[in-house]
């Protein structure tokens, strides 16, 4: 029985495929999870085919003071004191059928994440998916003029060794789990594989970062075997790491805040040469 919060309008051919998922909010630092995503579901022009009804998942009324509970709020539009749209989460499926990929681009629920869960799991019973992987990030000591550290979380040790032959790290953590997470405890028991692809960006930058998401999309395009052309993308890294060297050299503190960073990053990747697992 498929979940009454998932809408299929399209029937792609996607069996023994693979489910690539984005969320905004969480694991989203940087818009690498759902930037990477974005970027391959273009790059692929993957046609919408399903989407998951936001209502029972999400809050709206979320107390507090205005510029904290706006970040829960749904996006309106009004002209001319015309109410033109009211805009909701919205969590929509992509397929590309001749690489029998599927793609999901949503928010993170912050309510039922099991009822959830069920909507995810049912697509891909529903069209024979074999594999879920998602790609995010979290803020870190990584400074900006360096690649971004690649980690992976899966749901069964068996395929810690695929993912450690694309150059991944096996993660280390423990604290607030995200709803990806809650997927991949569960995963195995519907059949499924689960990976995830986590960078570590800069901790101390706010908003869109190319580099990371060049470097994630490099990655996952290497696992799903996508040749993806990436010179826009490394173009659109070099200017933004030139205006943030630019911005970062006016404040000398945190300049010498991040040449230490720098040194501490190149240590630990001599290390790593020189002691590999």
């Amino acid at each position: 029985m498929v979940s009454s919060c998932l809408r299929t309008f399209e029937k792609p051919k996607l069996r023994g495929g693979q489910l690539v998922l984005a969320f905004s909010g969480w694991m989203d630092g940087g818009d690498v999870s759902t930037g990477t995503v974005k970027r391959l579901v273009d790059e692929l022009d993957a046609e919408p085919f399903a989407e998951i009804e936001p209502e029972g998942f999400y809050i709206y009324n979320f107390p507090g003071a205005m510029e904290v509970t706006a970040l829960f709020r749904p996006h309106i539009e009004i002209r001319d004191g015309v109410v033109q749209s009211f805009e909701p989460p919205t969590n929509r499926f992509y397929a590309h059928e001749a690489r029998r990929l599927a793609f999901l681009v949503g928010k993170e629920p912050n309510l039922n994440w099991s009822r959830f869960g069920e909507c995810v799991f049912d697509l891909a019973a529903q069209f024979d998916i074999s594999t879920i992987l998602f790609v995010g990030s979290f803020g870190g000591s990584v400074p900006h003029t360096r690649e971004p550290r690649l980690f992976f979380t899966v749901s069964d040790p068996e395929l810690r060794p695929k993912m450690q032959e694309y150059g991944l790290v096996g993660a280390n953590y423990e604290g607030p789990g995200s709803f990806t997470t809650y997927l991949m405890t569960h995963a195995r028991e519907r059949g499924l594989e689960m990976a995830s692809v986590v960078a570590e960006i800069p901790g101390y930058l706010q908003g869109t970062n190319p580099l990371s998401i060049e470097a994630v999309t490099r990655r996952l395009a290497a696992i799903l075997d996508l040749n993806v052309d990436l010179t826009e993308m490394r173009g659109v890294s070099n200017d933004w790491e030139s205006r943030v060297s630019a911005e970062v050299e006016k404040n000398p503190d945190l300049a010498k805040q991040i040449r230490e960073l720098e040194e501490q990053y190149d240590d630990d990747l001599i290390e790593e040469k020189e002691n590999p697992d």
